[in-house]
């Protein structure tokens, strides 16, 4: 229960719209929301799915007698039925209803109005990725999208619970929906552990392992790219630069993003020295502060770039990284020892080896936001 809450990712909290409050009424909408099977995930294969715990139950038992938790599924994952099937399989159903689609929405809507704050469950099956499950589309399945928008027009405070094994391309829901966790299938006690979060028993701290594109035009798409011959030099959009027409180079959610409830800022950094030869070691330091009233954990990651190479080398790549927890209003020094081992690259000869020059050293809370210092680095 505590691995999988402290594997959530906040990614989105508009107007601190999380944690929400045990009291009230919670409706719970989606078809994710009342389902053991699909907790555990893909490639579960000694699960015991029937002892998972459900969203459903996870809210309960958190508020008891504090708070009225109703529930609605709103939709089905699909309106494909036979889609449906083939991302249910191996004992993973969500029993599918076969009523109207309208029929199921008025039930959400229903409840949406008797409802203080929605929490919508929604996204994938857990045999919509994994092994043999390639999709074209990785947008949420149009009918959970339906969903999502009645949900939002009703005018009530609306959290998306995002089951997804994958990136998805989630631009429309970013830019609507005030907030979204990110849960992944997150394992027999997830029910609990998705409570444990939304209600602030504990503070979000997971960062995302791998970069979410806009959309899926923009795949293959990952922070350690290369750079390329035309580099974009300013804001978007530039002819005969490395662009798109239709939207930013940018991804939705760099690797290494992650939210919480806490608001962490970082200094610039520091370096013990500028210029290294050899095999002298290198300590780059950020000060990390919590600028918030809760205590939280960070995770503070560092990249590096080597500027020039014989081969062409990433744009960064992640080094190292630690979890530190500060109270609230704490900073804390945050160093890193950096020698030439974490220079070394397969060069043209195939050898592993560092080359001299430029390095950019680069901190920070994800792949995208980072302070940077600038080091010579010789033989």
């Amino acid at each position: 229960r505590s691995i999988a809450a402290q594997s959530f990712v906040l990614l989105k909290n508009e107007n601190n719209l999380l944690p929400i409050k045990k009291t009230g009424t919670i409706g719970l909408i989606g078809p994710l929301g009342n389902n053991k099977e699909n907790m555990p995930g893909t490639w579960s294969v000694a699960a015991k799915h029937d002892q998972s715990v459900s969203l459903l139950q996870g809210l309960q038992a958190a508020v008891g007698n504090n708070a009225r938790v109703l529930y609605a599924k709103g939709s089905n994952l699909d309106a494909d039925s036979i889609f449906e099937e083939r991302a249910t399989m191996f004992g993973k159903t969500l029993y599918r209803d076969r009523r109207a689609d309208s029929i199921i929405l008025k039930e959400a809507l229903d409840v949406a109005a008797q409802s203080d704050v929605i929490v919508a469950a929604i996204g994938e099956s857990s045999e919509m990725s994994g092994e043999s499950s390639s999709r074209t589309n990785i947008e949420i399945p149009a009918l959970q999208q339906q969903l999502l928008k009645a949900l939002l027009a009703t005018g009530k405070p609306v959290v998306m619970v995002l089951f997804t094994g994958r990136p998805l391309a989630l631009k429309w829901e970013n830019d609507h929906v005030p907030a979204i966790l990110n849960v992944w299938f997150a394992g027999s006690e997830a029910g609990d552990a998705i409570a444990d979060v939304l209600f602030g028993d504990v503070n979000p701290s997971g960062k995302l392992s791998t970069t979410f594109p806009q959309n899926v035009g923009q795949v293959p798409i990952f922070y350690n790219h290369k750079n390329t011959g035309r580099p974009l030099n300013g804001k978007w959009f530039e002819k005969f630069r490395s662009n798109y027409l239709d939207v930013s180079n940018e991804p939705l959610y760099p690797f290494g993003y992650g939210l919480s409830y806490s608001n962490f800022t970082y200094s610039n950094i520091t370096v013990n020295d500028s210029t290294l030869k050899g095999n002298q070691q290198l300590t780059a330091t950020v000060t990390v502060t919590n600028n918030s009233n809760r205590e939280g954990k960070e995770v503070v990651q560092l990249y590096i770039r080597d500027v020039v190479g014989s081969v062409t080398r990433p744009v960064k790549e992640l080094k190292g990284f630690q979890k530190v927890s500060l109270k609230a209003g704490e900073s804390k020094k945050i160093s890193f020892n950096i020698t030439p081992n974490d220079l070394k690259f397969y060069n043209y000869d195939l050898k592993y080896d560092w080359e001299p020059g430029t390095f950019q050293i680069m901190i920070g809370g994800n792949s995208r936001d980072v302070k940077m210092a600038n080091v010579e680095w010789s033989k």
